[in-house]
């Protein structure tokens, strides 16, 4: 068991997961917390330094249930998130036989959860319309929908960045750079326990605890025994006018399974565009802390030291089959800031979070944000 002065390691603590869990240790009292991520929070390398992501109610299972509604109840009133929950409203959509199933099953789930006053089932395009104005023209028909009047978006790299602030007061300790980055674990004589992590510059930090909640950089880094996998996902940003901004404020949230989503515009007028599709891989022989030789591992690509790097030739195609179903009159705009979003993924997209099964202490926590 741990107590207050257990020394606790927590890498990938600039993204979203590591970030947060060293937030509720340190706000339960915990003293001895130490931060580790190649860069600064909020990472760079961090899917979660983004624009925005979606916030919406999780119906997997009741474990994402619980999650999600307890994460509802801190952004609409845990002051470090409050002015980061943009409640615009979500409308989830789709036009096509299966994806129309899918959002019948998705409304019965939430009927079954109790949870159906809180959506409004939108049967013909109007009924769309009158819930998202900005879809008047565009590529809807046959399409059908739900519209969550709590949902919205959460303005990510900001949350992180106000995160990273409070563990400061907090007095947790933080390695970034080579310092930061992990290389092995420490492990005892009979190689069952974790008692620490060694970092790249060759540092050893000995704890009571090693956290692991690296995103998509984890299977790369320690044997997963193949859990989990690193994808990535693509998106482009589109710059209104002033005019443009004043019309599309407000705007929903506009998810459809079958094409992609969109965002209103942020402050400075930038609306993001993703395409939807099950992601890109990038395997090569690796060979991860724990496997005794080389194997078959999607490795990500760092947009943060590759700078240069967009996307594939095909999601260019995607994003703009997106843009001119949904935002036609957009279809024309110059797309820029294109570049793809990392992310941890599993085989039934359920979080891992969980203790190693052969190194005591040692715990991992997946994230998926396929929001990108």
């Amino acid at each position: 068991m741990l107590d207050l002065n257990s020394r606790i390691l927590v890498f990938g603590g600039g993204g979203t997961i590591g970030s947060s869990t060293a937030l509720h240790l340190a706000r339960k009292g915990y003293r001895n917390i130490r931060v580790l991520d190649v860069y600064p929070i909020p990472s760079a390398q961090s899917a979660g330094n983004d624009l925005n992501k979606i916030m919406g109610t999780s119906l997997r299972n009741p474990v994402d249930r619980q999650l999600s509604l307890e994460a509802e109840d801190a952004w609409s009133n845990d002051p470090t998130f409050t002015a980061y929950y943009h409640r615009s409203g979500r409308l989830d959509c789709c036009g096509s036989p299966d994806g129309i199933e899918d959002l019948e099953n998705t409304i019965a789930k939430l009927k079954d959860a109790g949870l159906g006053h809180t959506v409004e089932w939108l049967d013909t395009e109007a009924q769309i319309i009158r819930r998202v104005p900005q879809l008047a023209g565009s590529n809807i028909q046959g399409w059908k929908g739900i519209f969550f009047e709590q949902g919205g978006w959460l303005a990510a790299a900001k949350a992180i960045d106000l995160v990273g602030r409070e563990l400061v007061r907090h007095g947790v300790q933080f390695s970034f750079g080579d310092s930061g980055t992990f290389q092995s674990l420490i492990l005892s004589n009979d190689g069952k326990t974790c008692l620490g992590a060694t970092t790249k510059d060759g540092t050893r930090y000995i704890a009571d605890r090693v956290v692991l909640a690296s995103g998509a950089w984890t299977p790369s880094l320690v044997d997963l025994e193949d859990q989990c996998c690193s994808k990535a996902w693509v998106y482009a940003h589109m710059q209104l006018t002033s005019e443009e901004i004043k019309e599309y404020a407000g705007c929903p949230v506009v998810y459809n399974e079958d094409l992609g989503f969109f965002f209103e515009p942020d402050e400075h007028g930038i609306i993001k565009v993703c395409d939807e599709f099950p992601g890109f891989t990038r395997y090569k022989m690796h060979q991860p802390f724990g496997t005794p030789e080389p194997k078959l591992v999607s490795v990500p690509r760092s947009h943060a030291r590759h700078p240069t790097d967009t996307y594939p030739d095909a999601s260019e195609t995607t994003i703009k089959k997106a843009i001119a179903a949904f935002l036609p009159k957009f279809k024309d705009k110059e797309l820029f800031n294109r570049a793809m979003c990392w992310c941890a993924d599993t085989a039934d997209a359920n979080l891992l979070i969980c203790e190693h099964p052969r190194w005591k202490v040692c715990i991992f926590l997946s994230q998926d944000f396929q929001d990108a």
